[in-house]
């Protein structure tokens, strides 16, 4: 087993270092202008577009992308160097778009690097690439339990050289930005339902462009009563044509598929989350330095005091792990079935996280905390909905410990040593 080894590399180091001066020095300083431009209906806000064109001129662009080519636009980092970028840029939940590096283009972008023909990349990976347009995934359906995908209702069929796609989706992240033009569907594919494929072979990803007739955006549902600019909308897919061509891949391969954007976007969730749980705490101590209660600071109960230690280790703790995640997705450390457990457990773990530090730093701010003058609110309702997202906790949870039964069967009777008592006292009697 190689040595494990988190240390930021000087070529990491720098880019981190751009990051945080452009940061501090264009996109704080627009904080409050991007939210009232919101608020005003003007989405996106007009300057965006001179931000991103300036951070893609400095080269941070296409952070994410391990795989980005080597013409392509940006730069590539791996997992570990994109982590404490990614980190940063969740402070502002909107920064992430100003790099290209925002869900859920990020991982579309990625599944097209894997899977797209040379057709399909010059028509929709390019100009993602490039920031020309936005995307969206469409998995989650009302009538199916995120918790098993393999339900999902929604259908692809052939009829003569035309695919015709009927469902309907919910959630779908991104699909109300009006420069979304690509819709990436996940679907059970009827062509090879046959009674000997497994249920993870039964379904395929098509490419579906958002005007195409039949496509509605039906909603924008707001989630605990947010309401996102780009939209988690539901969508009724009523009778698509679609050219053969608009199959991404091989048929029946959706999930297997899926997990090369899923895993590294969990990845990127996660340390985001952390960057918003960083800056919570910094806004907890610095308002319980200066609130009084009863003549004394907050920060003199011991109440308080535990809340902030409980979250600095929380948080030390999750990234670690995220860390051990990314380094192993980068050097193709353990096997298929350790990274899934471990990608898993991110998934557990970061979700706990946020929704604790939240809910200790909202108590320490009191009515404020639970007000839009303070990013807190929206912070809390993301991390809540980081326990539903790309599947609930319980099914990751099932997922590590599955990993952790299935290792201990290699070891099985190993451990007889690290008993006291006498081996013919600890057997069952023999029954004759």
């Amino acid at each position: 087993m190689r040595t494990m080894d988190f240390s930021t590399s000087e070529r990491a180091t720098r880019w981190l270092g751009k990051a945080q001066v452009f940061f501090e020095r264009f996109l704080l300083p627009h904080n409050a202008p991007w939210h009232h431009s919101v608020a005003q209906g003007i989405y996106p806000p007009p300057f965006l577009a001179d931000l991103k064109a300036m951070a893609k001129e400095e080269g941070l662009w296409n952070l994410c992308l391990p795989q980005l080519p080597t013409d392509a636009p940006g730069t590539r980092l791996s997992h570990q160097e994109y982590a404490p970028i990614a980190e940063l840029l969740g402070r502002l939940p909107w920064a992430s778009e100003d790099f290209n590096c925002h869900a859920p283009d990020s991982g579309n972008m990625e599944l097209l690097l894997h899977y797209a023909s040379p057709a399909q990349a010059a028509q929709w990976l390019q100009p993602l690439l490039h920031g020309q347009m936005r995307s969206a995934f469409a998995m989650s359906e009302p009538d199916a339990a995120s918790s098993d995908p393999t339900n999902l209702q929604t259908t692809l069929r052939r009829e003569g050289d035309t695919l015709v796609l009927s469902g309907r989706k919910w959630f779908i992240t991104g699909a109300a930005h009006p420069d979304c033009r690509l819709l990436i569907v996940m679907c059970r594919d009827a062509d090879v339902q046959a009674d000997d494929c497994a249920r993870h072979q039964q379904h395929s990803l098509v490419l579906v462009p958002m005007d195409t007739p039949g496509l509605q955006v039906l909603r924008n549902i707001s989630m605990l009563h947010h309401v996102a600019p780009e939209g988690h909308c539901e969508i009724l897919l009523q009778q698509v044509h679609l050219p053969l061509r608009a199959l991404l891949g091989q048929a029946g391969a959706a999930f297997g598929m899926a997990q090369v954007r899923l895993g590294p976007g969990r990845i990127h969730h996660g340390m985001r989350s952390i960057g918003q749980c960083e800056l919570a705490l910094a806004l907890a101590c610095e308002r319980a330095r200066e609130r009084h209660s009863f003549g004394h600071p907050l920060a003199d109960y011991a109440n308080v005091q535990d809340w902030i230690a409980h979250s600095r280790i929380a948080i030390d703790q999750a990234r670690l792990l995220l860390l051990q995640t990314a380094w192993r997705l980068d050097k193709g450390q353990g096997d298929a079935g350790q990274l899934r457990s471990d990608i898993a457990a991110v998934k557990v773990v970061i979700a706990q996280l946020q929704t604790q530090v939240l809910d200790r730093v909202i108590q320490i701010f009191g009515a404020m905390g639970m007000s839009p003058d303070t990013p807190l609110a929206y912070f809390w309702s993301w991390g809540r909905a980081l326990h539903l997202m790309d599947g609930p906790d319980e099914v990751h949870l099932r997922t590590v410990a599955r990993h952790a039964l299935a290792q201990s069967r290699t070891c099985s009777g190993a451990l007889a040593a690290y008993f006291t008592t006498p081996e013919q006292l600890r057997s069952p009697p023999r029954m004759y």
